[in-house]
Protein backbone atom coordinates (compact mmCIF):
# COMPACT_ATOMS: atom_id res chain seq x y z
CA UNK A 1 0.00 0.00 0.00
CA UNK A 2 1.07 3.58 -0.70
CA UNK A 3 0.67 6.54 1.67
CA UNK A 4 0.24 9.89 -0.12
CA UNK A 5 1.47 12.30 2.52
CA UNK A 6 0.55 15.52 0.68
CA UNK A 7 -2.39 16.16 -1.66
CA UNK A 8 -4.92 18.89 -2.40
CA UNK A 9 -8.11 17.06 -3.37
CA UNK A 10 -10.20 20.06 -2.40
CA UNK A 11 -8.70 21.93 -5.37
CA UNK A 12 -11.19 23.06 -8.00
CA UNK A 13 -9.54 20.86 -10.60
CA UNK A 14 -11.26 17.89 -8.92
CA UNK A 15 -14.73 19.39 -8.66
CA UNK A 16 -16.22 17.49 -11.60
CA UNK A 17 -15.11 13.98 -10.64
CA UNK A 18 -13.88 13.99 -7.04
CA UNK A 19 -16.57 11.57 -5.83
CA UNK A 20 -15.55 9.06 -8.51
CA UNK A 21 -11.81 9.63 -8.38
CA UNK A 22 -11.17 9.21 -4.66
CA UNK A 23 -12.75 5.72 -4.43
CA UNK A 24 -10.73 4.77 -7.54
CA UNK A 25 -7.57 6.02 -5.85
CA UNK A 26 -8.32 3.83 -2.83
CA UNK A 27 -8.87 0.78 -5.04
CA UNK A 28 -5.55 1.31 -6.80
CA UNK A 29 -3.43 0.64 -3.75
CA UNK A 30 -3.44 4.04 -2.03
CA UNK A 31 -4.09 3.25 1.60
CA UNK A 32 -4.02 6.74 3.14
CA UNK A 33 -4.00 10.33 1.93
CA UNK A 34 -3.31 13.50 3.88
CA UNK A 35 -5.11 16.45 2.36
CA UNK A 36 -3.11 19.57 3.12
CA UNK A 37 -4.79 22.95 3.37
CA UNK A 38 -3.17 26.09 2.01
CA UNK A 39 -5.57 29.04 2.30
CA UNK A 40 -8.39 29.97 4.64
CA UNK A 41 -11.15 28.42 2.51
CA UNK A 42 -9.30 25.13 2.23
CA UNK A 43 -9.41 24.56 5.98
CA UNK A 44 -13.14 23.83 5.79
CA UNK A 45 -12.99 21.96 2.48
CA UNK A 46 -10.19 19.76 3.80
CA UNK A 47 -12.21 18.97 6.91
CA UNK A 48 -15.16 18.00 4.72
CA UNK A 49 -13.00 15.54 2.79
CA UNK A 50 -11.92 13.84 6.02
CA UNK A 51 -15.60 13.43 6.92
CA UNK A 52 -16.54 12.05 3.51
CA UNK A 53 -13.67 9.58 3.03
CA UNK A 54 -12.37 7.34 5.84
CA UNK A 55 -8.86 7.06 4.36
CA UNK A 56 -8.37 10.84 4.01
CA UNK A 57 -6.73 12.77 6.85
CA UNK A 58 -5.88 16.45 7.28
CA UNK A 59 -3.11 18.96 7.77
CA UNK A 60 -4.31 22.47 8.59
CA UNK A 61 -2.28 25.60 7.98
CA UNK A 62 -1.81 28.64 5.77
CA UNK A 63 0.67 28.61 2.88
CA UNK A 64 3.17 31.50 2.77
CA UNK A 65 1.56 32.82 -0.42
CA UNK A 66 -1.76 33.06 1.44
CA UNK A 67 -0.75 34.67 4.74
CA UNK A 68 -2.86 37.70 3.86
CA UNK A 69 -5.74 35.46 4.99
CA UNK A 70 -4.43 35.53 8.56
CA UNK A 71 -5.07 37.84 11.47
CA UNK A 72 -5.22 37.24 15.21
CA UNK A 73 -8.88 36.17 15.22
CA UNK A 74 -8.37 33.75 12.35
CA UNK A 75 -5.21 32.38 13.91
CA UNK A 76 -7.20 31.55 17.02
CA UNK A 77 -9.86 29.92 14.86
CA UNK A 78 -7.22 27.87 13.05
CA UNK A 79 -6.42 26.12 16.31
CA UNK A 80 -10.02 24.90 16.63
CA UNK A 81 -9.60 22.64 13.60
CA UNK A 82 -7.25 20.47 15.63
CA UNK A 83 -10.04 19.22 17.86
CA UNK A 84 -10.63 16.52 15.25
CA UNK A 85 -8.69 13.26 15.64
CA UNK A 86 -8.06 13.18 11.87
CA UNK A 87 -6.06 16.44 12.10
CA UNK A 88 -2.52 15.11 11.89
CA UNK A 89 -0.25 18.11 11.24
CA UNK A 90 0.11 21.86 10.86
CA UNK A 91 0.71 22.72 7.22
CA UNK A 92 1.51 23.63 4.76
CA UNK A 93 3.47 26.47 6.27
CA UNK A 94 6.81 28.05 5.48
CA UNK A 95 8.50 30.54 3.19
CA UNK A 96 8.11 31.21 -0.53
CA UNK A 97 10.30 33.90 -2.08
CA UNK A 98 9.61 32.80 -5.65
CA UNK A 99 6.40 34.79 -6.01
CA UNK A 100 6.85 37.49 -3.40
CA UNK A 101 9.83 38.95 -1.60
CA UNK A 102 8.12 42.13 -0.39
CA UNK A 103 6.58 40.46 2.64
CA UNK A 104 9.46 38.41 4.01
CA UNK A 105 8.93 39.74 7.52
CA UNK A 106 5.27 38.73 7.51
CA UNK A 107 6.03 35.33 6.01
CA UNK A 108 8.60 34.62 8.70
CA UNK A 109 6.29 35.80 11.45
CA UNK A 110 3.37 33.58 10.44
CA UNK A 111 5.70 30.66 9.76
CA UNK A 112 7.03 30.90 13.29
CA UNK A 113 3.57 31.40 14.81
CA UNK A 114 2.18 28.33 13.07
CA UNK A 115 5.23 26.23 13.94
CA UNK A 116 4.87 27.19 17.59
CA UNK A 117 1.19 26.24 17.40
CA UNK A 118 2.27 22.81 16.21
CA UNK A 119 4.66 22.52 19.15
CA UNK A 120 1.87 23.49 21.53
CA UNK A 121 -0.46 20.89 19.99
CA UNK A 122 2.15 18.16 19.74
CA UNK A 123 1.77 17.94 15.97
CA UNK A 124 4.41 17.73 13.23
CA UNK A 125 4.71 20.45 10.59
CA UNK A 126 4.57 20.31 6.80
CA UNK A 127 7.10 22.85 5.51
CA UNK A 128 6.87 24.59 2.15
CA UNK A 129 10.16 26.24 1.19
CA UNK A 130 10.79 27.73 -2.25
CA UNK A 131 13.74 29.97 -3.10
CA UNK A 132 14.15 30.38 0.67
CA UNK A 133 16.66 27.71 1.64
CA UNK A 134 18.77 29.81 4.01
CA UNK A 135 15.93 31.54 5.85
CA UNK A 136 13.97 28.31 6.26
CA UNK A 137 16.95 26.50 7.73
CA UNK A 138 17.76 29.43 10.04
CA UNK A 139 14.19 29.34 11.31
CA UNK A 140 14.36 25.58 11.80
CA UNK A 141 17.56 25.77 13.81
CA UNK A 142 16.93 28.89 15.89
CA UNK A 143 13.38 27.87 16.78
CA UNK A 144 14.40 24.29 17.54
CA UNK A 145 12.22 22.50 15.03
CA UNK A 146 13.86 19.28 16.20
CA UNK A 147 11.39 19.55 19.09
CA UNK A 148 8.48 19.66 16.62
CA UNK A 149 9.36 17.30 13.76
CA UNK A 150 7.82 17.09 10.34
CA UNK A 151 8.54 16.94 6.63
CA UNK A 152 10.13 19.18 4.04
CA UNK A 153 7.45 19.10 1.37
CA UNK A 154 8.45 18.85 -2.28
CA UNK A 155 12.12 18.95 -1.41
CA UNK A 156 14.03 20.94 -4.04
CA UNK A 157 17.39 21.80 -2.49
CA UNK A 158 20.75 20.03 -2.38
CA UNK A 159 21.53 16.79 -0.61
CA UNK A 160 23.74 18.80 1.76
CA UNK A 161 20.70 20.78 2.90
CA UNK A 162 18.72 17.55 3.12
CA UNK A 163 21.28 16.28 5.63
CA UNK A 164 20.73 19.39 7.75
CA UNK A 165 17.04 18.54 8.01
CA UNK A 166 17.77 14.89 8.70
CA UNK A 167 19.86 16.07 11.66
CA UNK A 168 16.75 17.87 12.92
CA UNK A 169 14.72 14.67 12.64
CA UNK A 170 12.76 15.68 9.55
CA UNK A 171 11.53 13.56 6.67
CA UNK A 172 12.08 14.43 3.01
CA UNK A 173 8.99 14.60 0.78
CA UNK A 174 9.50 13.11 -2.69
CA UNK A 175 7.03 13.31 -5.56
CA UNK A 176 6.80 13.53 -9.31
CA UNK A 177 9.82 15.80 -9.77
CA UNK A 178 12.12 12.85 -9.12
CA UNK A 179 11.04 11.41 -12.49
CA UNK A 180 11.94 14.57 -14.46
CA UNK A 181 15.06 14.81 -16.57
CA UNK A 182 15.84 18.14 -14.90
CA UNK A 183 15.29 16.67 -11.42
CA UNK A 184 18.99 15.89 -10.95
CA UNK A 185 19.27 17.40 -7.44
CA UNK A 186 16.31 15.45 -6.17
CA UNK A 187 17.58 12.22 -7.73
CA UNK A 188 20.91 12.75 -5.95
CA UNK A 189 19.09 13.40 -2.69
CA UNK A 190 17.01 10.24 -3.05
CA UNK A 191 20.18 8.23 -3.57
CA UNK A 192 21.90 9.87 -0.60
CA UNK A 193 19.16 10.06 2.04
CA UNK A 194 18.40 6.95 4.12
CA UNK A 195 15.30 5.26 2.77
CA UNK A 196 13.71 5.36 6.20
CA UNK A 197 13.59 9.18 6.01
CA UNK A 198 11.75 9.47 2.67
CA UNK A 199 7.98 9.87 2.34
CA UNK A 200 5.90 9.87 -0.84
CA UNK A 201 3.70 12.77 -1.90
CA UNK A 202 1.85 13.97 -4.98
CA UNK A 203 1.04 17.63 -4.30
CA UNK A 204 -1.90 16.74 -6.52
CA UNK A 205 -3.27 18.17 -8.73
CA UNK A 206 0.23 19.52 -9.41
CA UNK A 207 3.63 18.02 -10.34
CA UNK A 208 2.51 14.90 -12.17
CA UNK A 209 5.35 12.44 -12.74
CA UNK A 210 6.51 11.25 -16.13
CA UNK A 211 4.66 10.01 -18.23
CA UNK A 212 1.77 12.16 -16.93
CA UNK A 213 3.75 15.39 -16.67
CA UNK A 214 1.66 18.41 -17.66
CA UNK A 215 -1.64 16.78 -16.73
CA UNK A 216 -3.61 16.62 -13.52
CA UNK A 217 -1.88 14.63 -10.83
CA UNK A 218 -3.53 12.18 -8.45
CA UNK A 219 -2.33 9.61 -5.93
CA UNK A 220 -2.41 6.71 -8.39
CA UNK A 221 0.57 8.28 -10.17
CA UNK A 222 2.72 7.57 -7.13
CA UNK A 223 3.34 4.14 -8.63
CA UNK A 224 5.65 5.93 -11.08
CA UNK A 225 7.47 7.67 -8.24
CA UNK A 226 7.89 4.34 -6.45
CA UNK A 227 9.31 2.81 -9.63
CA UNK A 228 11.79 5.66 -10.05
CA UNK A 229 12.99 5.52 -6.43
CA UNK A 230 13.43 1.76 -6.68
CA UNK A 231 15.56 2.19 -9.80
CA UNK A 232 17.67 4.94 -8.26
CA UNK A 233 18.34 2.92 -5.13
CA UNK A 234 18.51 -0.49 -6.85
CA UNK A 235 15.91 -2.05 -4.63
CA UNK A 236 12.45 -3.48 -5.21
CA UNK A 237 9.30 -1.43 -5.56
CA UNK A 238 7.83 -3.46 -2.71
CA UNK A 239 10.61 -2.31 -0.39
CA UNK A 240 9.98 1.32 -1.36
CA UNK A 241 6.25 1.00 -0.69
CA UNK A 242 6.64 -0.81 2.61
CA UNK A 243 9.35 1.47 3.97
CA UNK A 244 7.73 4.75 2.93
CA UNK A 245 4.42 3.58 4.41
CA UNK A 246 6.10 3.02 7.77
CA UNK A 247 7.90 6.35 7.44
CA UNK A 248 4.65 8.22 6.80
CA UNK A 249 3.04 6.59 9.82
CA UNK A 250 6.00 7.72 11.93
CA UNK A 251 5.84 11.22 10.49
CA UNK A 252 2.15 11.59 11.26
CA UNK A 253 2.30 9.56 14.48
CA UNK A 254 -0.20 6.97 13.33
CA UNK A 255 -0.40 3.23 13.83
CA UNK A 256 0.92 1.18 10.93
Amino acid sequence: MIFDTHAHYDDGWFDEDRSVLLPAVREDGIGRVVNVSSDWKSLSSTKQLTEDYPFVYAAYGIHPDEIGDLNEDRFAELETFFGDEKALAVGEIGLDYYHNTDNKTEQNMWFERQALLAKKLGKPIVIHSREAAEDTLVMAKTRHFEDIGGVIHCFSYSREIAREYLNLGFFIGVGGVVTYKNGRKLKETVQDVPLDRIVLETDSPYLSPVPYRGGRNDSRHLHEVVRCIAELRRITEEEVEETTWRNACRLYRMSI
